[in-house]
């Protein structure tokens, strides 16, 4: 088993800054990359930034400049700090994890169960 535990939601007023966990365990081989997502009410998921286990950084334009992803290997654990927060970042973020269970293992997606940000004033 592999779970991903999330942390660091909350509300946030507009200017404001919140940092985001996501911490992997379980039967863990290999971490290939970790990433955080997002969906807004009524809209489909996408993809906020993603983090390979040598550091190679991928963000999407509407959050480059003010969110920054980084991963810690030891701790399987990726962070997203988030600054400058406005209303349109409200979503329920999820964390997604690509990795190995085993040595003969391919390589598998895995996600967290989402945590609220709500960016209001």
């Amino acid at each position: 088993q592999v779970q991903l535990v999330e942390s660091g939601g909350g509300l946030v007023q507009p200017g404001g800054s919140l940092r985001l966990s996501c911490a992997a365990s379980g039967s863990i081989f290999s971490i290939n990359a970790m990433g955080w997502y997002r969906q807004a009410p009524r809209k489909q998921r996408e993809l906020v930034a993603s983090i390979t286990s040598g550091g190679t950084t991928n963000y999407a334009d509407s959050v480059k400049g003010r969110f920054t992803i980084s991963i810690d290997n030891a701790k399987n654990t990726v962070y997203l700090q988030m600054n400058s927060l406005k209303p349109e970042d409200t979503a329920v973020y999820y964390c997604k994890s690509d990795l190995r269970r085993s040595v003969l293992d391919r390589i598998r997606d895995y996600w967290g169960q989402g945590t609220q940000v709500t960016v209001s004033s």
